[in-house]
Protein backbone atom coordinates (compact mmCIF):
# COMPACT_ATOMS: atom_id res chain seq x y z
CA UNK A 1 0.00 0.00 0.00
CA UNK A 2 1.42 3.47 -0.84
CA UNK A 3 0.24 6.76 1.38
CA UNK A 4 0.60 9.93 0.89
CA UNK A 5 -1.04 13.23 3.23
CA UNK A 6 -1.81 16.65 2.10
CA UNK A 7 -3.31 19.67 3.61
CA UNK A 8 -5.92 22.61 3.01
CA UNK A 9 -7.49 24.70 4.33
CA UNK A 10 -11.61 25.08 4.24
CA UNK A 11 -12.17 28.57 2.48
CA UNK A 12 -14.76 30.51 3.30
CA UNK A 13 -16.14 29.90 -0.46
CA UNK A 14 -16.36 26.28 0.43
CA UNK A 15 -18.97 26.41 3.75
CA UNK A 16 -22.96 26.45 2.86
CA UNK A 17 -25.57 28.13 4.86
CA UNK A 18 -25.12 25.78 7.91
CA UNK A 19 -21.31 26.90 7.65
CA UNK A 20 -20.14 23.73 7.18
CA UNK A 21 -18.22 22.74 4.04
CA UNK A 22 -19.95 22.58 1.47
CA UNK A 23 -20.28 18.06 0.48
CA UNK A 24 -19.68 18.48 -2.71
CA UNK A 25 -16.38 20.06 -1.86
CA UNK A 26 -14.94 17.01 -0.80
CA UNK A 27 -14.24 15.63 -4.53
CA UNK A 28 -12.07 19.42 -4.64
CA UNK A 29 -10.39 18.30 -1.60
CA UNK A 30 -9.52 14.83 -3.44
CA UNK A 31 -8.40 15.96 -6.30
CA UNK A 32 -5.94 18.52 -4.64
CA UNK A 33 -4.53 15.80 -2.48
CA UNK A 34 -4.51 13.35 -5.78
CA UNK A 35 -2.64 16.26 -7.64
CA UNK A 36 0.08 16.02 -4.29
CA UNK A 37 0.08 12.62 -4.34
CA UNK A 38 1.38 12.09 -7.80
CA UNK A 39 3.60 15.01 -7.67
CA UNK A 40 5.12 12.94 -4.47
CA UNK A 41 5.94 10.09 -6.75
CA UNK A 42 7.82 12.27 -9.04
CA UNK A 43 4.65 11.62 -11.76
CA UNK A 44 2.34 14.94 -11.50
CA UNK A 45 -0.58 14.95 -14.38
CA UNK A 46 1.49 17.30 -16.64
CA UNK A 47 3.97 14.19 -16.79
CA UNK A 48 1.16 11.93 -18.05
CA UNK A 49 0.06 14.70 -20.54
CA UNK A 50 3.13 15.53 -21.77
CA UNK A 51 3.12 11.65 -22.82
CA UNK A 52 -0.48 11.59 -24.60
CA UNK A 53 -2.39 10.48 -21.79
CA UNK A 54 -5.51 12.00 -19.83
CA UNK A 55 -6.53 9.89 -16.69
CA UNK A 56 -10.14 10.84 -16.29
CA UNK A 57 -11.83 9.92 -13.26
CA UNK A 58 -14.79 7.23 -13.86
CA UNK A 59 -16.60 6.32 -10.22
CA UNK A 60 -16.36 8.88 -7.36
CA UNK A 61 -17.65 7.97 -4.14
CA UNK A 62 -17.73 9.92 -0.30
CA UNK A 63 -19.12 9.11 2.77
CA UNK A 64 -19.65 12.20 5.32
CA UNK A 65 -18.79 11.14 8.92
CA UNK A 66 -18.41 15.07 10.96
CA UNK A 67 -18.53 18.30 9.35
CA UNK A 68 -15.03 20.51 8.90
CA UNK A 69 -15.74 24.20 9.04
CA UNK A 70 -14.56 27.33 7.34
CA UNK A 71 -11.08 28.26 8.34
CA UNK A 72 -10.15 24.60 9.81
CA UNK A 73 -7.17 22.67 8.46
CA UNK A 74 -7.56 19.92 7.07
CA UNK A 75 -5.41 16.53 6.41
CA UNK A 76 -6.10 14.27 4.07
CA UNK A 77 -4.80 10.95 3.60
CA UNK A 78 -4.48 9.34 -0.12
CA UNK A 79 -3.56 5.64 -0.70
CA UNK A 80 -3.27 3.26 -3.11
CA UNK A 81 -3.12 -0.41 -2.47
CA UNK A 82 -2.03 -1.68 -6.23
CA UNK A 83 -0.58 -0.80 -9.20
CA UNK A 84 -2.26 1.03 -11.98
CA UNK A 85 -3.65 -1.35 -15.06
CA UNK A 86 -6.43 0.00 -16.93
CA UNK A 87 -8.21 1.21 -14.35
CA UNK A 88 -6.70 2.42 -10.97
CA UNK A 89 -8.23 3.38 -7.76
CA UNK A 90 -7.32 5.90 -5.43
CA UNK A 91 -9.36 6.18 -1.32
CA UNK A 92 -9.51 8.87 0.52
CA UNK A 93 -9.74 9.58 4.35
CA UNK A 94 -10.07 13.38 5.53
CA UNK A 95 -9.26 14.63 9.19
CA UNK A 96 -9.02 17.79 11.09
CA UNK A 97 -5.90 18.65 11.56
CA UNK A 98 -4.50 17.75 15.52
CA UNK A 99 -7.21 15.10 15.41
CA UNK A 100 -7.65 11.28 15.00
CA UNK A 101 -11.20 11.57 13.87
CA UNK A 102 -12.08 10.56 10.64
CA UNK A 103 -14.99 13.60 8.63
CA UNK A 104 -14.97 11.48 5.55
CA UNK A 105 -13.94 8.51 3.47
CA UNK A 106 -13.76 8.49 0.11
CA UNK A 107 -12.20 7.24 -3.43
CA UNK A 108 -12.11 8.06 -6.85
CA UNK A 109 -11.35 5.13 -9.91
CA UNK A 110 -9.54 6.41 -13.38
CA UNK A 111 -8.76 5.30 -16.17
CA UNK A 112 -6.78 5.62 -19.08
CA UNK A 113 -7.14 7.55 -22.15
CA UNK A 114 -5.05 8.31 -25.23
CA UNK A 115 -5.24 12.77 -25.43
CA UNK A 116 -5.37 12.40 -29.20
CA UNK A 117 -7.99 10.11 -29.76
CA UNK A 118 -10.08 9.97 -26.33
CA UNK A 119 -9.71 5.92 -26.25
CA UNK A 120 -8.97 3.86 -24.06
CA UNK A 121 -5.01 2.98 -23.46
CA UNK A 122 -2.69 1.64 -21.02
CA UNK A 123 -1.08 2.99 -18.55
CA UNK A 124 2.52 4.22 -19.67
CA UNK A 125 4.71 1.75 -18.53
CA UNK A 126 7.08 4.07 -16.29
CA UNK A 127 4.09 5.18 -14.43
CA UNK A 128 3.33 2.12 -13.74
CA UNK A 129 6.85 1.57 -12.44
CA UNK A 130 6.88 4.31 -10.33
CA UNK A 131 4.18 2.51 -8.31
CA UNK A 132 5.46 -0.74 -8.62
CA UNK A 133 8.86 0.51 -6.63
CA UNK A 134 6.89 2.57 -4.30
CA UNK A 135 4.86 -0.08 -3.20
CA UNK A 136 7.87 -2.19 -3.13
CA UNK A 137 9.27 -0.05 -0.62
CA UNK A 138 6.76 0.17 1.65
Amino acid sequence: MLTHRSQIRVRYADTDQMRFAYYGKYFEYFEHARGDFLRSLGFPYSRLEEQGVWIPVIEAHAEYKQAARYDELLNIETRVHEKPTMKFRIEYKVYRDGVAEVLATGHTVHTFLNAETGKPTRPPSNFVSVFEQAIGRK
